[in-house]
């Protein structure tokens, strides 16, 4: 099956955005939305409901992280 590259961009998205978090830069949530939208091209073309909708929910609790990155408790 030909996924056009999106699966290696979605591999090195999700990598890039662990460094980032792992070194409390908030660019990784942007990293793994960047991710998430590959991971979902991948799941159109496979087809696999469970892929987009797996990272459908990701990219909401990504959008939460990013929001709650600096907000006062």
């Amino acid at each position: 099956m030909k996924f056009y590259a999106l699966d290696w961009a979605a591999m090195l998205f999700s990598l890039s955005a662990l460094h980032f978090l792992g070194n409390k830069r908030r660019i990784g949530f942007l990293c793994f939305l960047a991710a998430n939208a590959c991971w979902l091209g991948v799941g159109w073309l496979a087809p696999s409901l469970p892929i987009i909708a797996g990272n459908c929910v990701f990219a909401i609790i990504n959008l939460r992280g990013y929001g709650k990155w600096n907000a006062k408790p």
